[in-house]
């Protein structure tokens, strides 16, 4: 049995129509929306509404602003547009119309924390699966899934935002975990709490890692936690147990599926 493994396609349906190349099944972990692009500024869905320029302006705040001052440049850029969520919904369904089509293997997907799940099951075909929370049996071994992002603690999602990233309230999160059970290869967006996987060294920021996830990993030992999201980690693998905890790559970039094989 052959799987390919991906995460954080950003919109590299190009990429991603040949990653189910040789595989009998293709595990997207999430991130399909190139929503801001820090490699080509003219990219994504920013670049398409505001220009090279002004995500340029918006990179080197995240870098270098507060948060007060992101926020600030982020609502003056909305404010300039007529219909913000109008323009955001269409270029969001402009990306999911080629990834989705993109997807030819038979395919296992959940969202990243950049994406609308919401949107999803208008895309549902016989060959594409939406296990968000599930345990499937791929090939005689059982994977678990869980989507999304942490929503960090203390922050109060604002009920007017033009789009709002899949945030998951730890709660929420955590339950979902831990509804997962016998799991062979721990499938999710984000990595189990460990710093050498959460950190990236780029944008010099230690990433939300889930405490759940890790907890899942000790008590079950399933072969393989799979993840993405930390598009530059400190560490692209580690071993607790005898789990292999394995961020698949920054998919957008490198164009390289993962291989699993049994």
């Amino acid at each position: 049995m052959r799987v390919h493994v991906v995460s954080d396609v950003h919109g590299n349906s190009d990429a991603l129509a040949r990653a189910g190349d040789g595989a009998d099944a293709l595990v997207v972990l999430g991130d399909l929306i190139d929503f801001i692009d820090y490699h080509e500024h003219a990219s994504g869905i920013f670049g398409r509404l505001f220009g090279a320029e002004r995500v340029g302006t918006f990179a080197r705040l995240r870098r270098e602003g507060t948060r007060a001052e992101i926020s600030t440049y982020v609502r003056s850029l909305w404010d300039s547009l007529d219909d913000p969520a109008a323009a955001v919904d269409e270029a969001i369904r402009e990306q999911y119309d080629r990834l989705f089509a993109s997807m030819t293997a038979p395919t296992y997907a959940i969202p990243g924390n950049v994406d609308t799940p919401a949107l999803w099951a208008e895309y549902a075909t016989d060959g594409l699966h939406l296990v968000d929370g599930e345990v499937v049996e791929i090939g005689g071994v059982r994977f678990g899934f869980v989507g999304g992002a942490l929503l960090p603690d203390g922050v109060v999602p604002r009920p007017n935002a033009v789009w709002r990233p899949h945030l998951l309230p730890r709660e929420e999160y955590d339950r979902r975990v831990a509804e997962l059970h016998d799991v062979d290869v721990l499938c999710s967006h984000i990595p189990p709490a460990l710093p050498e996987l959460a950190y990236d060294v780029v944008s010099r920021r230690l990433e939300i890692g889930s405490r759940a996830l890790l907890g899942l990993v000790r008590a079950q030992q399933p072969r393989w936690s799979l993840f993405g999201h930390v598009h530059q980690p400190l560490s692209r693998r580690t071993r607790v147990g005898v789990t292999e905890c394995r961020n698949v790559g920054h998919f957008q970039r490198t164009t390289t599926p993962y291989v699993l094989r049994w």
